[in-house]
């Protein structure tokens, strides 16, 4: 079996998670958080890099152990600036660490706690239970419809010094896959009781198919600096979970945020 399809098979019990929700759904995501995170200091230590990664580690439990159905930013944000503090004067005393070491330590828990963390928060809208869906539908279908598209028709590189292999082609196939399968999930779930007019389901799938694609170039872009393949060997033809995640952390952030300040949901 191609290893493609036998890593999505792996990761397919997670479908099971979406279904389930709740407390359920925000725990596995902490695991895919803190699993994310690790990935992210490992291949940092390639560049001599040296996190405090049990920081980031505290930072992610005490944030999705705080976590409901909102942010709680005045909590959040008070946690960060204490660790913050600590983490700069750790190097006074052990000039193992610099402020590099302690910069990649919080980027992490933002770009990837915070970001997964989007999920949940989406789940727990009203009618959440259908909306996280547009997540993985969008991110999957577009990388689906670009891989073939550019397996096809591409031609012209498209960001050939950070991801060799994607091709404009590809990521316009991509877009419009995502921008389909969205509204074609609208259609469904409009039948199903929400009131949300179609076209706002086509603009999150043509929104989310660019942020997607910028999350998987993003990740991308990291690994190069790095010197690595993938961030892991987790998931059989995927590599780790921020190879297999990693547009998904855009496009999460991108369907919260539309149905809070667009369609204040």
């Amino acid at each position: 079996m191609n290893n493609r399809y036998l890593g999505a098979l792996i990761i397919s019990p997670f479908i099971i998670f979406l279904f389930l929700g709740g407390i359920y759904l925000k725990y596995f995501v902490l695991i895919l958080s803190l699993s994310g995170m690790y990935e992210l200091y490992k291949v940092s230590k390639f560049k001599s890099i040296n996190p405090l990664s049990y920081v980031g580690y505290f930072l992610c439990i005490v944030y999705y152990l705080t976590l409901g159905n909102n942010i709680d930013y005045k909590f959040i944000f008070f946690v960060i600036i204490i660790s913050l503090l600590i983490m700069f004067c750790i190097p006074v005393f052990d000039t193992k660490y610099n402020f590099i070491d302690i910069s990649i330590t919080l980027l992490a828990f933002l770009y990837i706690s915070v970001f997964f963390s989007f999920i949940v928060l989406v789940n727990n809208k009203d009618y959440g239970n259908y909306y996280v869906w547009l997540i993985f539908i969008s991110s999957w279908m577009c990388d689906t419809s670009a891989f073939y598209t550019g397996k096809f028709f591409g031609k012209t590189k498209l960001c050939p010094k950070v991801s060799p292999k994607k091709t404009v082609e590809g990521s316009i196939g991509g877009l419009i896959g995502s921008a389909a399968s969205c509204g074609i999930f609208g259609i469904f779930i409009i039948s199903r009781g929400v009131s949300i007019a179609l076209i706002h389901f086509v603009i999150i799938g043509i929104v989310c198919g660019i942020f997607s694609q910028f999350g998987d170039l993003t990740a991308s872009s990291i690994k190069r600096f790095a010197g690595v393949k993938d961030y892991g060997n987790l998931i059989p033809g995927h590599g780790g979970i921020l190879d297999r995640f990693d547009s998904i952390l855009f496009s999460a952030l991108i369907v919260f945020y539309y149905l809070t300040f667009v369609l204040n949901i």
